[in-house]
Order: structure tokens, then sequence, then C-alpha cells
């Protein structure tokens, strides 16, 4: 069992940054590759970033490419999604998700969920 924890969220002009943190339970952090993902309302669940187990492998969706930045930290049990150059319609519920092993872009593939933060960037 994994527990995940975001947090960073918040309220952000147009050009702003800001940085996502997730913290997980458990000591078999490594073992898991991790995945970002967002949310605006009435629209479905997208995929944003993920990073191999180890982090040398991470992948993007276009819409975020150049501007954010995954990582993580195995010691620390956490993974972070560093967003600069935020746009408007980076406006969304940005969660974290473990996925045992492999990397994918498909949501329904993650085995655990954090609860989610919320990230407004106003024009």
């Amino acid at each position: 069992q994994v527990q995940l924890v975001e947090s960073g969220g918040g309220l952000v002009q147009a050009g702003d940054s800001l940085r996502l943190s997730c913290a997980a339970s458990g000591r078999t952090f490594s073992m898991y590759a991790m995945g970002w993902f967002r949310q605006a309302p009435g629209k479905e669940r997208e995929f944003v970033a993920n990073i191999s187990r180890s982090g040398s492998n991470t992948y993007y969706a276009d819409s975020v490419k150049g501007r954010f930045t995954i990582s993580r930290d195995n010691a620390k049990n956490t993974v972070y999604l560093q967003m600069n150059s935020l746009k408007p319609e980076d406006t969304a519920v940005y969660y974290c998700a473990a996925r045992a092993y492999l990397m994918t872009t498909m949501a329904r593939e993650y085995d655990y969920w954090g609860q989610g933060t919320q990230v407004t960037v106003s024009s």
C-alpha cells in the first residue's frame, strides 16, 4: 500500500512558476514509476509527465514540454513537478500517481493516487 500526498498548489499569475511535491509513504517508493496528471473542470483527467523508478527516464505531454520538469528524490520518497511559464490553460487539479515498476501515460494503469492539489493561473 502506498499513500500519496500532494502539496504546493496555489493561485499564481500567467508566467509565474510553481513546484508541486508528492510525498509517498512506505519504504518501497523506488519500486514505483511516478506520474503527474491534471483535471480541469468539465474535462477528463490528462497525463502531464512521468518518471522512471530511478529517475533516469522522463516523458512529457506536448502541452507542457519545455515548461514543466518532473524529478524525484528516492531518499525522501518524493516526486516533484516544477512548473514554469504557467498559462491559464494549466489551471486544474493536479494529481500524482504511482505504478509498480513500469512507466505509463495511461491513468487507468496506475495503482495509487493522491488527493490532488489545485493550481489556478490567472491571466
